[in-house]
């Protein structure tokens, strides 16, 4: 199995269109690493970009120390499972895991048993003589993911492999690969999602592109705890983090922090004298808000509530052009239309200025 380096990548089309730029990124063997980020950002272009399917146009790729910038894909030690399960539809599953070995001219027994080995991991052993028309989606995708496994490779990637499954396959999938990634410790995958339960429950660490570029690299815990930035805060949980505009009023190891709206903050965000007046974003999770009586971040009157059962959304006016959302634990019915007033633990409570996590400064 393998590290990847990556440094100063960077990639553009036509010599103009700017895709991605200096991109850092070490990645150590046995890692499962996640790339999340909106549509656009370039997450499937750098997966393609280590696979050798796009050109690097800047920087350097390297596999355990080589630099493989222009090395073939077929070379690269590399295997791949796309979004689409691409199957060979006359083949059986038998057929359709051996078929790169054979290609390879393996011998037969060889084939066999890494056909057998990986069949007996995927809990696909029962089915190796069944046509891919005989499965359903969850079963193909093991499938495409077994072809992967019987080359042996060094690196694993994965592109928005569950997208294609109905929401209760995607779950079980999911817990699939995570059994899988146990069973190989030394696999190193690299895996690109637009859904973040996946990124979170998958990873061992997250990679969330944004602007061409990195906007932070980390756990799933530590990227939801404690973002760089408003972009993190904001792309990292569901529903998004809120952010309502204040100045702080008292400074020190815990900063205090008056809302426009006459609430009040306070954050274990440590701060100094030079910080007093300054204008920040408070965030706070939905699901980090409470019921407050007398002191308060936030008040307003509920507009919309969703009743999931083990969880209330409330919905709140918008503030800077977006609703505040409190997530409170249980039933809470008849909110709707009243006034509502909602605190947080200092410990929840996160500072940004000028779109930066005053922690990072």
């Amino acid at each position: 199995m393998a590290n990847l380096k990556l440094t100063d990548v960077s990639k553009t089309y036509g010599g103009s269109v700017e895709v991605l730029k200096d991109i850092d990124l070490d990645i150590q063997q046995g890692e499962l690493i996640v790339f999340v980020g909106p549509s656009g950002c370039g997450k499937s272009t750098l997966l393609r970009m280590i696979a050798g399917l796009e050109k690097i146009s800047g920087g350097t790729l390297e596999i355990d120390g080589q630099v493989v910038n222009d090395v073939p894909p077929a070379q690269r030690g590399i295997a791949m499972v796309f979004q689409s399960y691409a199957l060979y539809p006359h083949m059986t599953v038998r057929e359709n895991m051996s078929f790169a070995l054979k290609i390879a001219k393996k011998p037969q027994a060889e084939i066999d048993e890494a056909v057998e080995r990986a069949a007996k991991m995927l809990q696909l052993d029962q089915y190796l003589d069944r046509l891919p028309k005989a499965l359903s989606g969850g079963q193909r995708q093991r499938v495409a993911i077994g072809r992967s496994i019987v080359r042996d490779p060094k690196v694993y990637l994965f592109d928005e492999p569950l997208s294609n499954l109905d929401a209760a396959l995607r779950v079980a999938t999911r817990i699939e690969i995570a059994q899988l990634k146990e069973k190989m410790p030394e696999s190193t995958m690299i895996y690109v999602t637009h859904d973040q339960v996946e990124a979170m429950t998958l990873a061992s660490r997250i990679v969330v592109l944004a602007n061409k570029g990195i906007a932070q690299v980390g756990t799933p815990l530590e990227l939801y705890e404690t973002p760089n930035s408003e972009f993190v805060a904001q792309f990292i949980g569901s529903p998004a983090m809120n952010l309502l505009p204040g100045e702080i009023i008292e400074t020190g190891a815990q900063t205090k922090v008056k809302l426009a709206d006459g609430g009040v903050a306070i954050s274990n965000v440590p701060t100094n004298a030079d910080d007093l007046g300054m204008q920040v974003n408070v965030g706070v999770r939905p699901e980090d808000f409470v019921s407050a009586t007398d002191d308060f971040i936030f008040h307003g009157t509920v507009q919309i509530t969703e009743a999931l059962g083990e969880v209330t959304l409330l919905y709140f006016q918008e503030v800077n052009g977006n609703p505040v959302i409190g997530k409170l634990q249980g039933i809470h019915s008849g909110l709707r239309g009243t006034d509502v007033r909602l605190t947080a633990d200092p410990a929840k409570v996160h500072l940004f200025a000028n779109g930066t996590s005053l922690l990072y400064r």
